[in-house]
């Protein structure tokens, strides 16, 4: 087994108002809804399982789940570690925030920043390839959760000022 690793980090500034957003992210079975990758949440108090989607990369399929300890700083910050039950290990996790800024009343920088790390069991050898396609597969993920949160606002995506997607700025260190 290997471990390999994939971190995605996203700004937009989202027409709505940082209530709206914070109600949805906070919703474990809206936030499944409208990331592809994720299948379910179940929610045991702070304690999140996320039963993700199948991931496949070089002819190997996993269809992983994983336990996250959610932190709530309403109405701005939500983070997330991974926090396996105890005694049992986990062959993948997610560690990030979603911070929400208020810009006025209809408005809102939604940052999203997220690491998926998997256990599967391929060499070393071919991290650049396995963990290329896992950046690929966020990248389309992350794009797919912003029309569906946009919908679920009721926003068309048509009206989105592209240069207030994806902001250039640099991932925060962690």
């Amino acid at each position: 087994m290997s471990a390999f690793s994939s971190r995605n980090f996203s700004v937009a500034v989202v027409p709505a108002a940082r209530e709206a957003i914070w109600a949805i992210l906070r919703d474990a079975d809206a936030l499944a809804e409208l990331t592809p990758l994720i299948a379910t949440i179940d929610v045991d108090g702070d304690l999140w399982t996320w039963h993700l989607r199948g991931i496949s990369a070089l002819g190997v399929s996993v269809t992983p789940s994983f336990t996250e300890l959610m932190l709530f700083d309403e109405p701005s910050e939500i983070r997330y570690v991974h926090q396996p039950p105890n005694g049992r290990s986990e062959r993948a996790g997610a560690s990030g925030v979603y911070t929400l800024e208020a810009i006025d009343t209809v408005s809102t920088r939604l940052s999203v920043d997220i690491t998926l790390c998997v256990d599967l069991p391929l060499p070393r050898i071919v991290r650049r390839a396995v963990e290329a396609t896992m950046a690929s597969m966020m990248q389309r993920t992350g794009q797919k959760f912003a029309e569906n949160l946009y919908e679920r606002l009721g926003i068309d995506p048509a009206t989105i000022d592209p240069a207030n997607v994806d902001a250039p700025t640099s991932p925060p260190s962690r």
